[in-house]
């Protein structure tokens, strides 16, 4: 061999085993110089979508608004063994290389491409994987062959490039920080503090090793590893992280033994928009917060558009998001921002309030309610509701379902989409079980029958003096009933109207102990019909009771239309309703006589705040929920406080805490002395409407005031007797329930030790019972708890 052909070999030689680095390096280059690199603001700022947190009063996530369910947490937040687990199975020599690590890129030629064994894993390193986060692999549709590999190899190095640049500008604590809150964990949870709190109910930083090799295993193959959906095959990956950890010098061998034969316990809890812990609290905080300022035009009565007219200009939650701007002037979103929202719920109280609704209407009230339901002819309609009635009502629900709706968006036509409805189908619908649900087979006409067969019930608590909502509860379940039954829904109120009226007339100089004459009362009806003329209440009193002289106290007790008829007369339905107005009620009144007894259709969400009154010694304060919003690095956005006035004086507030304390000693609301030992002092009045169709019960104590409303969604759903279908015994309960809960936390501040304080130089005698009937013999017994099953 000639000295110019081994010149020649050398020189073929070097061009071969350099020029694919030189092409490599060039290539580099080429992505360097002309790709889309994110600069150090991007890298320090990715756009997320972050999650936006509603917090509660003592700092526990209650829910968020999310796309993805993710939270930042700082490298301090991470659990030590979160930050182990990770480097150990996913990049064992992180703190060795500087971006690419090229023995590990050598050993997956080798033993990966080369000798076919998967086992050894990938070549990425935690700092490419998360520089692919930024880099989404895209779908690449060309018909010119081998071009999707081109587009992988361009995005793959571009990862390279990001990789370094991380590195260069970042710490390893501040690079594993930012991978483990950009992975997808599953189960809807992005990032570890929202995988800490899916899977354990925890603080990233309160993982045990076990937990967090749990999390570690999912990030890769995230279904496949859930333990949630595949327990074994999370338990057999987990023991391999573990494995890892000891392999990797973090625990011992003994320790790793140890560990592997811990089984995986869960505290899972999906946080998706209709599970959680207050879901009707948050889309009501939605629907302020992105509330437009108000039109007449969309209004249907002036009272509503004033009440929202007043909510625009005082409340600063109240249509926030169109009320404010970013520093660049684009919108607020609460899907993405990160937003913070510091809410007044307490977190155990609504954990106590969604456990009192589902106790007594899954528990009681629905099965009784099914038992009667199930013989009537035009079930769950009462069977005097008319055939025309019900039609309607089908026909109006028929075009109110997605089924419809979506359909007629499609372009079919209304009659193919009403066929359907008499066609079985699949479908999984609520239930009072375990799981929530059942899976069945029926028609959707079948399905709306089944639906409006169910009780509704709404729940609003308030702290007295601050008008702070602690435990807010929309219906029975939010993921099948999205209807609000507190703010959005109004329904007749029955006799918890009544104390509006008897505050008129301790605020006229009367007192709970002045006496009356119990007979029924007529009033002359201005310009109707002659045979209309006149309108009399109908009484609700025993016939023994009729003809007596009773205390104003007795009369609220037992919430006689009679009393409240005459009390009427004295002072008329524009008093009375200026009254109400003065206490918060915003809703139109009819100043009619039969407001008295309470027609009007009231929502919980004002009745609540009105009582709250009483308590609050006369001074009215309007519901505050939102106490501040901060954005993502904790920059105050907001801070609120609500409306506080003087409605009635302290004198009058005082008088009515007493006559109300009737109602609970010893009249519609005694069950909750009888039934659920409750010995503090606690005032109320309970209602119920025409036919049984609503129950109402708003009670307070010093330091709580909360009420319930109970009913079907239509009127003519409803039970057929006034045993079951009063407000002591459909809405009560719950109150019963929920304070039990409540006085046995000992934590929340409430105390049957709690007394209401009489004001200053208060002098009356207020010894009168709500028991006292006066005859000429004397008085008469106290009647038994089963006379009040009614108003």
């Amino acid at each position: 061999m000639t000295e110019n052909t081994k010149k020649k070999i050398i020189k073929i030689f070097w061009l071969v085993v350099t020029l694919p680095f030189a092409l490599l390096f060039l290539l580099i280059l080429c992505v360097w110089a002309f790709a889309p690199i994110p600069s150090f603001e991007e890298l320090e700022n990715p756009d997320s979508k972050l999650a936006t947190q509603v917090i509660a009063e003592d700092g526990e996530i209650l829910t968020t608004f999310h796309i993805e369910n993710r939270t930042f947490v700082s490298y301090e937040e991470l659990s030590e063994h979160l930050v182990h687990a990770a480097v150990a199975t996913e990049d064992a020599r992180f703190y060795k290389h500087s971006g690419i690590d090229m023995q590990g890129l050598a050993r997956v030629l080798v033993k990966t491409v080369l000798m076919r064994d998967s086992s050894q894993g990938g070549g990425s390193t935690i700092t490419q994987q998360l520089a692919k986060t930024l880099y989404p692999r895209p779908e690449v549709n060309s018909k010119i062959p081998g071009w999707s590999k081109v587009v992988m190899v361009w995005t793959k190095l571009k990862e390279w490039i990001t990789a370094v640049k991380l590195e260069r500008d970042y710490t390893k604590e501040e690079i594993i920080d930012m991978y483990l809150n950009s992975v997808f964990f599953g189960s809807g949870a992005y990032g570890v503090k929202a995988a800490s709190e899916t899977f354990f109910a925890k603080q990233p930083s309160e993982l045990s090793v076990e937990e967090a090799a749990t999390l570690v295993g999912m990030i890769n193959k995230p279904t496949r590893y859930n333990p949630a959906l595949n327990p074994d095959r999370s338990l057999g990956r987990r023991n391999f992280v573990i494995g890892q950890m000891a392999k990797a010098g973090y625990i011992t061998k003994a320790e790793r033994d140890s560990i592997q034969q811990i089984p995986i316990t869960l505290n899972y809890q999906v946080m998706d928009h209709n599970t959680g812990l207050a879901p009707y609290f948050r889309d009501m905080l939605r629907r302020t917060m992105n509330a437009q300022k108000p039109k007449r035009s969309s209004y249907s009565t002036p009272e509503d558009f004033s009440a929202d007219s007043l909510r625009w200009a005082d409340e600063g939650i109240y249509g926030w998001l169109n009320k404010n701007r970013k520093p660049d002037g684009s919108r607020y979103n609460l899907d993405k921002d990160g937003l913070r929202i510091y809410t007044t719920i307490n977190y155990k109280m609504q954990k106590y309030a969604e456990e009192a609704v589902s106790e007594h209407l899954g528990g009681y009230l629905q099965k009784t309610f099914d038992k009667e339901v199930r013989w009537r002819s035009r079930k769950p309609f009462s069977n005097d509701t008319p055939s025309a009635v019900v039609d309607q009502l089908m026909s109006q629900a028929r075009k109110w379902s997605d089924r419809y709706r979506h359909q007629r968006k499609e372009g079919k036509s209304h009659d193919e989409i009403m066929a359907q409805f008499k066609e079985p189908v699949r479908m999984r619908v609520f239930a009072w079980n375990e799981k929530g649900y059942a899976d069945t087979t029926m028609t959707p006409d079948d399905s709306i029958r089944y639906y409006k067969s169910f009780l509704r019930a709404g729940f609003m608590a308030v702290e007295p003096t601050t008008g702070h909502v602690k435990a807010y509860v929309g219906g029975p379940n939010y993921r099948y009933f999205k209807y609000d039954n507190v703010s959005q829904g109004k329904r007749q109120v029955g006799s918890t109207i009544k104390p509006f009226l008897y505050t008129l007339a301790m605020q006229e100089g009367m007192t709970p102990c002045d006496k009356v004459v119990n007979v029924p009362q007529s009033f002359i009806i201005p310009g109707a019909k002659e045979e209309e003329s006149t309108w009399t209440p109908r009484s609700t009193d025993k016939d023994e009771w009729i003809g007596k002289t009773v205390t104003l106290k007795w009369g609220l007790t037992h919430s006689s239309n009679n009393i409240s008829a005459y009390l009427m007369k004295q002072f008329g339905p524009t008093a009375m309703a200026d009254m109400m107005r003065k206490m918060g009620i915003s809703s139109h009144i009819d100043e009619v006589y039969s407001l008295c007894v309470g027609p009007a259709d009231l929502s919980l969400y004002e009745m609540v705040p009105a009582y709250n009154t009483f308590p609050s010694k006369g001074v009215y304060v309007s519901p505050l929920f939102v106490t501040r919003i901060e954005d993502s690095q904790g920059n105050v956005l907001g801070e609120f406080s609500n409306r506080k006035r003087e409605a009635i004086g302290e004198h009058t507030a005082y008088l009515m805490i007493n006559l109300m304390q009737g109602v609970i000693n010893q009249g519609t609301g005694s069950r909750l002395r009888s039934r659920y030992g409750l010995t503090g002092e606690i005032a109320g009045k309970t209602g119920t409407t025409n036919d049984n169709s609503d129950g109402w019960f708003i009670g307070y104590t010093p330091s709580i005031t909360a009420g319930i409303w109970v009913g079907g969604e239509d009127r003519q759903t409803h039970f057929s007797s006034l045993a079951l279908g009063s407000g002591s015994n459909m809405a009560l309960p719950i109150w019963g329930i929920f304070m039990k809960k409540c006085l046995a936390d000992g934590t929340l501040g409430i105390s049957e030790m709690d007394r209401f304080v009489a004001p200053a130089g208060m002098t009356l005698d207020l010894s009168c019972t709500g028991g006292d009937i006066e005859t000429e013999e004397g008085s008469l017994s106290e009647p038994k708890e089963e006379d009040y099953f009614f108003n």
